[in-house]
């Protein structure tokens, strides 16, 4: 009888522990999964790609067959894979921040423009995010974007009905035919030029709106409302202040793209009084250029990311296969000229510039950043990273400036003691400020203007020096 119930008490526990064993490699919560991203999919595609047709009869064709045709244009109007699935690059992009203008219907050709050239405009209201001295400067700098290149010449009312009328609103607001979806999401929505609503631009008050990088930026939502109040529509050129996702860039740095200029010249034709400084046209860095040097460079899994002002290129180095994309299409928050970067032993990067820093997982700046370079354990007299690498052999990453370098344990999330100590000392060779530095394949890479040194730690000498675009086809 012992015995009997001895078995019998295995058993159970035998069956305890494989239902927990199944229940752990299980989602936590497929259906739901599945029921977010299926709603996900609907709202955006009903908000974003819905047609005059979409009423209209269907004839043999199915919601599905509907959904998948929209699927396909929002997938080629974004530059992805077209699956006319919602695979997981599909659902990432339809979760970042953006406009809410449509991207097809109305909007999907250049509107006429304002029958006039001296458009007044009036805030109505004002966010409690920002004092109303630097909404008033966001708005008008934002209206200043688009005179500098066209004739249009606008004029600020204080009181009556402007042209367009700005205001921030939350939810259902106002008569407003177009509703807000709280935090996230979308930030603004504008109207096409015309009578009622038309040329009215409205932000979304549950969000977080600054003058910096922090939250979202009102100047940059702002000048990309105001596009849609002249008449343009999305474009799908990532470089373009009319891209419907939101990315930073630094107000001080902020270029009009030439698919931008072309498409406000093309209404409104090209600015006829003596300009002031024209908005500079911004261009891709030239990879192969004998002269190229890099700002940082990273790893990312299987991936080599080299960072240059705004841009960052993907290198695939088993097959050679190079992209270039905006450090901002990406990660909207990080700001351009990032200083020193590297990819830690949970697969996060993290991003350095000036004495702050930002961690990154996938598509997602981690909450609660940037925090000061300080909280690694520099001291108060560092005010930046020149480059940085985390010995995936060891655990152990190294941060590099001017001659010297410290060491950062990653598993105790300390500075090792005893540190700092001179480059050249522990690294032979590295004689020089580095720009850059990562780790492929076991040996260390070593940026320093065109030129790079591949490093053997465990040999501890230079192999080879060769050029710092080797990686590119070029």
């Amino acid at each position: 009888m012992r015995m009997e119930r001895s078995v019998r008490m295995k058993y159970l526990l035998l069956l305890l522990l494989t239902y927990i064993a199944v229940s752990n490699a299980l989602p936590a919560h497929p259906e739901k999964d599945n029921k977010e991203d299926t709603k996900l999919v609907e709202d955006y595609l009903s908000n974003f790609y819905a047609s005059e047709t979409d009423s209209n009869q269907s004839g043999w064709k199915t919601k599905a067959d509907f959904t998948a045709e929209k699927l396909q244009k929002m997938q080629r109007f974004f530059g992805l894979k077209v699956t006319g699935k919602p695979d997981t690059e599909t659902l990432e992009m339809m979760k970042k921040p953006r406009c809410g203008v449509p991207d097809v219907g109305l909007y999907g050709v250049t509107l006429p423009g304002w029958k006039k050239n001296n458009l007044t405009y009036r805030t109505v209201n004002y966010t409690p995010d920002m004092s109303k001295e630097d909404v008033d400067k966001a708005i008008q700098k934002a209206f200043k974007v688009w005179s500098t290149v066209t004739p249009l010449i606008f004029t600020r009312i204080q009181e009556g009905i402007a042209d367009i009328m700005i205001a921030f609103g939350r939810k259902a607001h106002g008569h407003c035919p177009r509703y807000f979806d709280g935090p996230l999401g979308v930030l603004a929505h504008a109207f096409p030029p015309g009578s009622g609503f038309g040329g009215d631009v409205h932000f979304d008050e549950d969000e977080d709106w600054t003058t910096g990088s922090d939250g979202f930026n009102l100047f940059l939502v702002a000048a990309h409302e105001v596009g849609h109040a002249l008449g343009l529509s999305h474009s799908n050129d990532q470089r373009a202040l009319m891209f419907p996702n939101y990315a930073y860039t630094s107000p001080s740095e902020f270029p009009l793209s030439p698919d931008d200029i072309s498409g406000i010249q093309s209404i409104y034709g090209s600015a006829t009084k003596t300009p002031g400084k024209r908005p500079s046209i911004p261009t891709s860095p030239n990879a192969c250029g004998p002269q190229i040097s890099f700002d940082a460079v990273t790893t990312l899994r299987r991936e080599i990311i080299f960072l240059k002002g705004r841009h960052l290129w993907r290198v695939y180095p088993d097959n050679s296969e190079v992209e270039l994309e905006l450090i901002s299409a990406f990660w909207p928050s990080l700001p351009s000229g990032i200083q020193a970067a590297y990819e830690n032993m949970k697969d996060q990067i993290l991003f350095f510039k000036g004495n702050n820093f930002w961690i990154v997982s996938g598509y997602k700046v981690l909450l609660g950043y940037p925090k000061n370079i300080n909280t690694l354990g520099f001291p108060k007299g560092v005010k930046k990273i020149d480059a940085a690498v985390c010995n995936k052999n060891t655990g152990k990453t190294d941060f590099f400036i001017g001659d010297k370098y410290w060491r950062y344990d990653e598993n105790t999330q300390s500075m090792e003691k005893g540190y700092p100590r001179r480059t050249v000392n522990d690294f032979p060779g590295i004689s020089q400020r580095i720009d850059a530095v990562f780790q492929h394949k076991g040996l260390f890479y070593f940026f320093h203007g065109s030129r790079q040194l591949k490093f053997d730690p465990t040999a501890k000498k230079v192999i080879s020096e060769i050029k710092s675009n080797i990686w590119f086809n070029c």
